[in-house]
């Protein structure tokens, strides 16, 4: 009897993408199993393609499964979804995607081509449903014309800056039977590594080293490029501070560099006092440049117009996409720095020693504060985020796991203690050690977390042996489904639920809109209640370890006291490294909801985790602690810088 390995091979169209996939070392496909998107989820069973079919409860996990695959390799991501629902489902993470520049190829099996005119069951313009979040959006003509748009699509992907490419498929194209030697030659890359215009590299260079007081907003663009030596030495020469763009997708500087300031405010006064004493700002890679909820134009811009703006990344759609820019350099931000730094160290500003020195003493005092700020969080009765992240950075420290970990951040609300307080500098991480999104849709952390655990060794020198989820309660009810992924395929991943039993940044939120149109004129507008029931998530109470346990997450526990946190994450820790099974903490935090009135003690009670939180930018603190002096004293619920209010 023949052995099957002995039989001859047989080649359809659809190994055309396993030729793609062998070309770029791409060994992941995620979807949801379909019947229209089995011949090519067929192909993963074949050893010879070396490609894993990683099946997912819903298409918005398998598209941010893609997405935390793709941000570790620096490949594209690849996802099959089922026609009209599968995209559809997608879409929120799509968003995200397109938004973060994530590259992504996604594969949409449409249904038979002779049929489609005639509105069959699941079928639509699919095309349409996805193009505006993508690259290129396509629907395939023939079966003849596979190659070529396979082709079109992961160059398109790949290349600077980044993206989705959106691929629809009548599913009968991909049976077509092949020549036994029809393959797809190779993919076209376009290198990312493109230098500036000498001119403008010049004229930008002067113009930063002329100026009086430079602030730098670092973007994504700088962590993707992998940049923050080159980064680091114009800030040292110009003695700038460094802010990030807020919601950054990646690291975009190091948190132990005297220049660093943290993430921007998101309200359009706290911006602009950032920005007011500032004469010129280096944008570099800024692509999300308006992450806040409320803005009225006769308050003006985010960047107030006597602040000369100086433009540097790979995307011409971010240079000057809100404001006028007084020089733009188009060019990879890793290539062209160096050009920059190299003329402005010939003229470096005679006030640069002086600002550097006060940013050493500024980072000093910033340590110190945080760590006040750490031992009052252990009296309090609820847990604050600031244990959490202390202790994971214990964790990491004592167990060598720098440059062995990744941190994905969706606990919305407590962003500030996590980017202060782990270990994300130049000698314990790289920018891909933390991963978040700049589209802001929720529910994507947890299934980016399962592409991030399966490429084990990831691009800018880091492994993936820890990989820790912080998620809020609300975001993690999203796609719960997540954990029977996570356990189908052996993934040990901590997952943390900061746990408030509300949504927290809606509550902050709704305070936002209050603040903004309560006295507008023409508005007025007021809530019946600062306190509504559709804001908490407590009636009934989740039992977010039991829920785990459902779907195949094995071991998890709750957590109350701030006394126990550090023993609960050393053991979370310890687990996802010893098996290959998730762990879930239930992390009891302080529970915010503002009071129905607002005093001025009611309010301190609320803002207490707040208004004693440190800031992350010393160098702007006075502009913004007088904001929330203004509040405490008024009695007016006005959320402070540090926190996010997005949603």
């Amino acid at each position: 009897m023949t052995e099957e390995t002995d039989l001859p091979k047989k080649r359809w169209t659809r190994d055309y993408v396993f030729d793609v996939l062998k070309e770029l070392g791409i060994h992941y496909i995620f979807g949801v199993p379909g019947t229209n998107e089995i011949p090519i989820i067929d192909g993963t069973s074949y050893v010879e393609n070396d490609v894993h079919y990683v099946e997912c409860l819903h298409e918005n996990i398998a598209i941010g499964a893609a997405m935390g695959s793709a941000r570790m390799t620096g490949k594209p991501g690849v996802l099959v979804v089922h026609v009209t629902p599968g995209i559809a489902h997608s879409i929120g993470n799509l968003f995200n995607a397109c938004r973060s520049q994530m590259p992504l190829v996604i594969l949409c099996c449409q249904q038979q081509n002779e049929l489609v005119t005639q509105e069959p069951l699941l079928a639509s313009n699919l095309v349409d449903l996805a193009k505006q979040y993508t690259k290129w959006a396509h629907e395939v003509r023939t079966p003849a014309e596979i190659p070529l748009v396979l082709q079109r699509a992961f160059k398109e992907a790949m290349a600077p800056p980044n993206g989705p490419v959106f691929i629809s498929i009548p599913w009968e194209f991909t049976m077509v039977r092949i020549k036994d030697d029809a393959y797809i030659k190779g993919i076209t890359k376009i290198s990312p590594h493109f230098t500036g215009d000498p001119a403008a590299i010049e004229q930008a260079a002067n113009l930063l080293a002329a100026a009086k007081n430079p602030i730098i907003i670092a973007g994504d663009a700088v962590g993707y490029a992998d940049a923050w030596p080159e980064l680091q030495d114009l800030a040292q020469l110009l003695g700038a501070p460094v802010c990030l763009q807020q919601f950054s997708s990646v690291t975009n500087f190091p948190n132990d560099d005297i220049h660093w300031q943290g993430e921007l405010p998101g309200a359009q006064d706290l911006i602009q006092k950032v920005f007011k004493d500032h004469d010129v700002a280096f944008l570099v890679g800024f692509g999300a440049q308006a992450q806040l909820a409320v803005f009225k134009y006769s308050n003006g811009p985010l960047i107030p117009d006597d602040v000369k703006q100086v433009y540097l990344t790979n995307n011409t759609w971010d240079i000057g996409k809100n404001a006028y820019g007084e020089l733009a350099v188009f060019g990879d931000i890793k290539a062209t720095l160096p050009l920059i730094n190299q003329i402005v160290s010939k003229n470096p500003p005679k006030e640069a020693e002086a600002r550097n020195k006060h940013l050493a003493v500024l980072a000093e005092k910033r340590t110190k504060q945080w760590k006040q700020y750490k031992e009052t969080a252990l009296d309090q009765d609820e847990i604050w985020a600031v244990l959490i992240a202390d202790a994971l950075r214990e964790a990491i420290e004592e167990k060598g796991l720098q440059k062995k970990f990744v941190y994905v951040h969706e606990a919305v609300s407590d962003g500030p203690a996590f980017q202060m307080m782990l270990p994300l500098g130049t000698e314990s991480s790289s920018p891909i050690s933390y991963y978040c999104v700049a589209g802001g849709s929720l529910g994507w952390s947890m299934p980016a977390s399962l592409g991030i655990k399966l490429e084990q060794n990831a691009i800018q020198g880091i492994e993936t042996k820890l990989v820790v989820n912080a998620v809020g309660d609300g975001s993690s009810l999203f796609y719960p489904q997540t954990y029977w992924t996570a356990a189908h395929e052996g993934l040990g991943i901590l997952y943390i639920i900061t746990n408030n039993q509300e949504y927290h940044t809606l509550q902050l939120g709704l305070q936002q809109v209050i603040q903004a149109y309560g006295k507008a004129p023409g508005y007025e507008w007021e809530p019946k209640t600062t306190d509504p029931e559709y804001l908490r998530i407590n009636r009934p109470k989740f039992d977010f370890v039991s829920l785990a346990k459902a779907f195949g997450g094995e071991n998890g526990e709750k957590v109350e006291k701030p006394a126990d946190v550090k023993d609960a994450v050393f053991r979370g820790v310890d687990y996802v490294l010893n098996n290959k099974s998730s762990y879930i903490l239930d992390m009891r935090m302080a529970q915010n909801t503002p009071p129905p009135q607002s005093g001025k003690t009611m309010v301190e009670a609320w803002y207490k985790q707040y208004t004693l939180q440190p800031a992350l930018d010393f160098f702007h603190k006075e502009e913004q602690q007088h904001t929330l002096k203004a509040m405490t004293h008024t009695g007016e619920v006005v959320p402070p810088a540090n926190i996010p209010s997005l949603f």
